[in-house]
């Protein structure tokens, strides 16, 4: 499962879909729950994204 979850399209996908969502979360759902929903996507997709960029460093070093 780790193999599948650190490999670089599904990096892709969890960074662009869980940033959407973060950005749309506020004007969808109303109130707390919206920020909150906001901020809990909002971690994943940045979780996501430094993955990428450490990825990438490790990547350009094997080669």
């Amino acid at each position: 499962m780790k193999a599948l979850l650190s490999s670089r399209p599904v990096l892709w996908f969890l960074f662009l879909f869980n940033a959407v969502v973060a950005a749309a979360a506020p004007f969808v759902v109303d109130g707390t729950q919206g920020v909150m929903t906001a901020a809990g996507m909002g971690v994943v997709s940045l979780g996501a994204g430094v993955e990428l960029v450490r990825g990438r460093g490790k990547r350009a070093a094997a080669v």
